[in-house]
């Protein structure tokens, strides 16, 4: 019962945003309190519940949206998009561009949470499709899909990481067979499933960015372009090579914990992009101010609409609904790989949230690593690996593609769900290859 209500809430929220043109928060709502109350939750703890989903997801991503906007305007009209963009064009050539974009959600998605790492690729993914005139999701699907695979696959992102704890698996190991699983699952989700989208017309949203430097205004050079907007990156990645090599009591322990905090490493990149973007190409701090008002304008119903997919996540986590779901699974008699990899798929189908079906399905799962001598390391990917598939409107990351791709939600569906679901197949494929040789 519980799934067939939430299947019907979802099928609603389709009908309300597609067919009635309701705005999706007002319609997020809608169908969070009719599932909560539909389930069987007391109406006021229904309320409670959204007020909690609505709260922990603008808890931790307001100031990150906020900071990643300003910071994506000042690298846009300063020039400092162009110059990044004008360097990995000729590097690479317009024909090889989308082999670039690959490369670059690697190296920026390894040491961010995807969220972090979406805010900071994305001016460069509107510039070059801009500057090369290709489609934008041909052009940004490549760079998206190595972001995802990073955050499902490769430790120490969070889910990974825990779910490494939770089996007691080799994180140098997970790391390894995750990047052997990574290759071909962005090479497929990427490149080769980008080429299917085309026909698919998709432009920034008005008002969050804009491509209008003047020949004549000076540039920031390359190297300062990249190093301002790769600030973030690199604090956040020297706070990840401290948790492996630090005590975690000592002063300088903290300190890089700190300056590596999504909000604080974005903030000093801001500061930073005032001056090196900002005065010292000749604007004024009043103008690079007015800029950022604009920026974080152009994001406020982006920043509504996840809050309402985490509120709908948060109604079907209180709910029970994954519970009924872990009764289901546990009756079954699958392979361990198979099994650990249908238990996050179908958590992450009823829930939303990537990280909540991973660390609930390696919960359900962790007593098989003893019991049936499966490989640890593999079994950490088939979780991670199932947790990815089949994104869809109760995910916050699914609106935060759509809105920032500009899309219809059948557009949505058939990129970035399909993306999504790629790299998770691909995934499980791979962890049963690899269990055969290992």
């Amino acid at each position: 019962m519980p799934l067939l209500i939430v299947a019907l809430g979802i099928a609603s929220l389709l009908v309300l945003i597609m067919y009635f043109r309701i705005n999706a928060f007002i319609a997020l709502i809608c169908v969070a309190l009719g599932i909560g109350v539909a389930i069987g939750m007391q109406v006021m703890e229904v309320v409670t519940t959204i007020e909690k989903g609505i709260g922990d997801t603008l808890g931790s991503l307001a100031l990150i949206l906020g900071f990643g906007a300003m910071l994506g305007s000042l690298v846009a009209e300063s020039g400092a998009v162009q110059s990044i963009t004008d360097k990995l064009i000729a590097v690479f050539g317009v024909r090889r561009v989308q082999w670039a974009m690959v490369l670059t959600g690697f190296i920026v998605g390894l040491p961010l949470f995807y969220t972090v790492a979406f805010l900071m690729v994305i001016p460069i993914i509107f510039a070059v499709a801009a500057s090369t005139r290709l489609p934008l999701l041909y052009v940004g699907v490549p760079m998206i899909a190595s972001l995802s695979v990073t955050h499902g696959f490769l430790p120490p992102h969070p889910a990974p990481a825990a779910i490494v704890e939770f089996y007691g698996a080799d994180i140098h190991l997970t790391l390894l067979y995750g990047l052997i699983l990574a290759i071909p699952a962005v090479v497929l989700a990427g490149p080769l499933f980008a080429s299917t989208l085309k026909n698919i017309d998709a432009a920034p949203p008005k008002g969050l960015y804009k491509l209008d430097v003047a020949e004549d205004q000076p540039r920031p050079a390359f190297w300062v372009a990249v190093l301002t907007a790769l600030i973030p990156v690199l604090l956040m990645a020297l706070a990840a090579v401290a948790k492996m090599l630090l005590p975690h009591e000592g002063e300088l322990f903290l300190a890089f914990q700190f300056l590596g905090h999504p909000m604080v490493a974005l903030l000093l990149a801001l500061l930073v992009a005032v001056y090196t973007l900002g005065v010292r190409m000749g604007r004024t701090v009043r103008q690079v101010m007015e800029s950022m008002t604009e920026s974080v304008g152009a994001i406020a119903m982006i920043m509504l609409i996840i809050a309402g997919g985490g509120a709908l996540k948060q109604v079907l986590v209180d709910s029970g609904t994954s519970d009924y779901i872990v009764g289901l699974m546990k009756g079954t008699a699958v392979p361990p790989l198979v099994m650990a990899w249908s238990i996050a798929a179908a958590l992450r189908i009823a829930l939303g949230s990537a990280t909540v079906a991973a660390l609930t399905a390696a919960g359900i799962v962790a007593p098989m690593v003893a019991t049936t001598g499966v490989n640890a390391e593999l079994l950490v990917l088939a979780t991670g690996a199932g947790s990815l598939t089949c994104s869809q409107v109760n995910d916050t990351g699914f609106w935060l593609f759509k809105e920032y791709f500009n899309l219809s939600i059948g557009q949505t569906l058939r990129s970035w769900t399909l993306m999504e679901t790629i790299v998770s197949l691909v995934g499980l494929a791979g962890c049963l290859v690899l269990d055969i040789f290992i």
